[in-house]
């Protein structure tokens, strides 16, 4: 069995790791500049972060369907780069836009971009690990990115939070640009195998299939994305998990904001304390995550959504009761790494209900179908929770949506015990 030493000793490899690491810290310094200068500007509006995180989500919808369709046909290392320097001269741009006009909407031209850039930028990772090491490194390879992935992302919400609150907002884009700056250079000095192979006279035939094969798939492009949609309509089970989805990600997109404002409240903090409690949370769903990997099959999929959602409703109305009535920092990180735990399993169950339910060729297809699904339940009610958080309190807002939680997590844990057709 390969290690992970083994694995970095790869150069191609440790360099696309290296600059990942990097490159994530860098995104988290730039979500916690946004919400500080929304705190500057406005502080306690719900609305005005909602309305900029909106920016942020919308290319999922507009870019998501087909760009991993495009990234297969182009060079995906100099993808990877040009998405980096690009994304490095949007956000270098932004200080410029925020700190001397009052005019937002090229901030918000410029985040939307920036994201769009993004959303080419995921695939073309994913797709290029297969390229940069042996076959029997493969598997540790994606272990490698995904473990260190998400401990990049958790730990950089609290050394962002802190760094922005510390610095302030501008040089916490300035340094978000520079960490895409790092990044993108470490991506272009990998080497590409696969350019060097092709050259070789022996692929010359392959050359030409493949240019036919490319043809045709521009030709499918739309009939495939409209495939996906009707086989993603008309089975039960999976129509099943996007509602749970989508109610899953409302439920966050109505949290979100709220929680942002309710925490700068009581804990008297733009950026610091958030960081460190979305750290705290990230490392919740770590744990919960290998919990419910090594425990998880002894209930079904479906008891296991509903009675989490049941939990993390609960979870989420103590979280707001004792901060309002205690605010410590200390109760607030050990409540939202619960809430990781109980909400985890959501994630994992709804996942494994997919890959058991969808066939090999259509999987894909369907995860892009969900993907959207989530993301339309987050941007919606995100703005409803916003809107009706200036009328009612933040605090108002986590108790009713930890209620309703509770009372469909219930609802659906009743129904799927007299429900045979999802046993």
């Amino acid at each position: 069995m390969s290690k992970f030493s083994e694995v970095l000793k790869s150069r191609n490899f440790f360099c696309l790791w290296l600059g990942q690491i990097i490159s994530q810290l860098g995104d988290r310094l730039s979500q916690m500049a946004l919400i500080a200068f929304v705190y500057s500007r406005a502080p306690g509006s719900a609305y005005e972060i909602a309305k900029i995180l909106s920016f942020t989500i919308i290319p999922v919808f507009l870019i998501g369907p087909i760009a991993g369709v495009y990234v297969d046909r182009w060079d995906r290392r100099k993808t990877m780069y040009a998405c980096e320097f690009l994304q490095m001269i949007l956000i270098f741009t932004i200080p410029s836009f925020l700190f001397y006009t009052k005019n937002m909407i090229p901030i918000y031209i410029i985040v939307f971009i920036s994201f769009c850039i993004g959303r080419f930028f995921v695939p073309a990772k994913l797709a290029i690990i297969p390229e940069l090491v042996e076959p029997r490194n493969l598997l540790m390879a994606n272990s490698l990115v995904n473990i260190t992935g998400m401990i990049a992302t958790i730990a950089g919400f609290g050394i962002s939070g802190i760094l922005v609150e510390v610095a302030g907002p501008k040089k916490g884009f300035y340094m978000d640009s520079l960490s895409s700056l790092i990044s993108g250079t470490f991506i272009f000095f990998i080497s590409s195998k696969t350019a060097v192979s092709l050259k070789h006279p022996a692929f010359k035939d392959v050359i030409l299939v493949s240019r036919d094969i490319v043809q045709k798939i521009r030709k499918s492009i739309w009939l495939e994305i409209k495939e996906g949609i009707i086989y993603f309509l008309r089975h039960k089970n999976i129509r099943f998990i996007a509602a749970v989805m989508f109610l899953v990600f409302s439920a966050l997109g109505s949290v979100y904001v709220v929680l942002i404002i309710f925490v700068q409240q009581v804990l008297q903090s733009a950026t610091k304390d958030v960081g460190l409690l979305i750290m705290f949370l990230g490392a919740g769903l770590f744990a919960g995550s290998m919990l419910y990997g090594k425990f998880g099959s002894r209930v079904s999929e479906y008891k296991a959504i509903f009675s989490a959602l049941i939990l993390s409703g609960m979870v989420l109305i103590v979280f707001a009761v004792t901060l309002k009535n205690y605010p410590k920092f200390y109760m607030a990180a050990f409540l939202s790494f619960i809430f990781g735990i109980f909400v985890s399993p959501i994630l994992s169950a709804c996942n494994t209900i997919i890959h058991n339910v969808s066939s090999n060729e259509m999987m894909g297809k369907v995860f892009s179908s969900l993907e959207m699904v989530m993301h339309l339940g987050f941007l919606i009610f995100m703005f409803i929770s916003s809107i009706l958080s200036a009328k009612y309190g933040p605090f108002i807002m986590l108790v009713v949506v930890g209620s309703v939680i509770i009372l469909l997590g219930a609802i659906n844990l009743i129904y799927q015990r007299r429900a045979s057709w999802l046993n």
